[in-house]
């Protein structure tokens, strides 16, 4: 019996790469699965696919229950109608995925507010979307699983990924309100930055000069999320975790690592003599930690 039963669960942006491993695993695991995607392109441009429908497919054969679902989670009433989906097939929703994604990489200066915009509203926009209208339904039930799909890029930095890591950054915020305030309903809400060779982080291999590996490693991402979604996770709420190669890790929280103090308060002079005694010798560095095999 896997360990999650009777659960049901929606995952968004579930066609493709590491959101249909995500699906794939819940459904092992038990869970009845709506399959969100809109079958884009990876910058968001609309196409013909029907990836969503190929996933349930294959959950079914496994002997598993999936619906496919192809409504935008950057449209509100979208969002909602992909919730109801939940519940018109299964009767309720217990998890939600907050995977679906887009890119559009360019530096800040070469950036439009149309790439800028398309991404936020898939990924920050997206997840409050959905999880505005899902969590209705936990609240109701007194229990959930959130799991937003956040990046190092946005954690950390990462060159050309301005509305990108803006977008990631927010959802790691998003999940520490939303942890505080839904934790009270029996409702956790926790992040995942994964790591894996899909379409979407391609280009990050083929400018290091690497060799692109196959995806089958997108899949080491999955069991992470599949705990987080069960009963088994209760005690864990407001954290931010990933994946290294074979290691599963947990981010630290963002906080002061240094303080400078003078009574009465600073002025600027002030500051520029003792900073670098104070503060400056706790500087850090920023941008993305590659897994070894992308390494010069």
């Amino acid at each position: 019996m896997g360990l999650l039963e009777g659960k049901v669960a929606i995952v968004s942006g579930s066609g493709r790469g590491i959101g249909r491993e995500f699906a794939l695993c819940l459904a092992i695991e038990g869970a009845a699965v709506v399959v969100n995607d809109i079958g884009a392109t990876l910058d968001g441009e609309s196409t013909t696919e029907t990836p969503a429908q190929s996933v349930v497919a294959e959950i079914e054969a496994l002997g598993g229950r999936a619906v496919a679902n192809a409504d935008s989670v950057t449209d509100f009433d979208g969002a909602a109608r992909i919730v109801q989906s939940a519940i018109d097939a299964f009767g309720r929703v217990d998890i939600l995925v907050n995977n679906a994604g887009i890119v559009r990489d360019k530096t800040l200066l070469k950036m439009d507010e149309s790439d800028y915009d398309s991404v936020i509203g898939v990924h920050q926009k997206g997840t409050f979307n959905l999880t505005r209208h899902a969590a209705v339904h936990m609240k109701a039930q007194e229990y959930g699983r959130i799991i937003n799909i956040t990046s190092s890029a946005g954690l950390r930095g990462n060159f050309g990924q301005t509305n990108y890591g803006a977008a990631k950054a927010a959802i790691m915020g998003m999940t520490f309100v939303w942890a505080l305030e839904l934790g009270r309903y029996g409702i956790t809400v926790n992040a995942v930055a994964p790591a894996g060779a899909t379409r979407m982080t391609a280009s990050l291999y083929e400018k290091s000069g690497k060799e692109v590996p196959a995806e089958e490693n997108a899949a080491l991402n999955a069991p992470l999320v599949a705990f987080l979604a069960s009963e088994a996770a209760a005690h864990v709420n407001g954290q931010l975790l990933g994946r290294t190669e074979y290691a599963y890790t947990l981010f630290q929280h963002p906080k002061q690592i240094g303080w400078m103090w003078r009574d009465g308060g600073w002025s600027a002079a002030q500051i520029a003599e003792d900073f670098d005694k104070c503060l400056g010798q706790h500087l850090q560095p920023v941008g993305m930690v590659m897994p070894k095999s992308m390494a010069k």
